[in-house]
């Protein structure tokens, strides 16, 4: 079992369910202070509930990460506060049998704007949250690697993830001499809402390893592509 990691603070996007607001749960467990976003409309989510459960380490913020002036407010909103970790873990998936050739051109862009504009968004915004010794982290997916695709399936998903992956690749460029670390995460498939009653991993089988190998990453400086078992996925 890894060492407990000291308490630190995540600003966690997208933890009202699902791996999120798993992953705001394992941190809570380790004594770390979560900020998690939910969207808005008033209804009380499983993040409401973790608040309830570790009073004073757990604040929610409203934002959908594909409208811009929400970003700009949660930035204005958090100035002068400084994460260990900020990590994006909103996105969205499509019908997995539909192909390219067959995609509207409005669920393409839905899809895109969701899983790889907006995060990058998020994280040009937020960036100056995290000092030199924090970590700055997406939700990508095994199905982002362009060298492992040999089933098809799924393209729409596949692409935005790929473009996200890619995103980062860019983003760690041109901050090379940031001694920050980078990631892009695979958390196998899990079963979730957006994973499905199919999925081969449960949610507990995943995400406490997957936190393990983001706190593990914090100190290694520059981008990887890695999956909850801390192993190197193939861009």
């Amino acid at each position: 079992m890894a060492p407990a990691a000291p308490p630190g603070s995540l600003l966690l996007i997208g933890a009202s369910r699902g791996l999120g607001h798993a992953m705001a749960a394992e941190f809570l467990n380790k004594e770390w202070h979560v900020v998690g976003t939910v969207r808005g409309g008033g209804t009380r989510t499983r993040l409401h509930d973790l608040a309830d459960a570790f009073p004073g380490r757990v604040e929610i913020e409203t934002l959908d990460i594909i409208e811009p002036d929400q970003i700009a407010a949660l930035r204005e909103r958090l100035a002068g506060r400084v994460f260990d970790i900020l990590f994006v873990n909103a996105g969205t998936t499509n019908n997995e049998k539909e192909t390219i050739g067959e995609v509207t051109t409005d669920e393409f862009i839905r899809v895109m704007i969701t899983n790889a504009l907006s995060p990058m968004r998020v994280i040009e915004s937020l960036q100056h949250c995290v000092p030199a010794t924090g970590l700055i982290g997406a939700m990508s997916s095994g199905q982002g690697s362009i060298a492992n695709n040999e089933t098809g399936m799924r393209e729409v998903y596949r692409g935005s993830k790929a473009a996200l992956n890619q995103f980062m690749r860019s983003f760690a460029a041109r901050h090379a001499a940031s001694p920050r670390a980078m990631v892009v995460m695979a958390p196998g498939w899990v079963r979730t809402d957006m994973g499905g009653p199919d999925a081969r991993l449960s949610i507990a089988e995943s995400v406490p390893n997957l936190v393990n190998v983001l706190l593990a990453k914090r100190g290694r400086p520059g981008l990887e592509y890695l999956d909850y078992l801390g192993r190197t996925v193939p861009w």
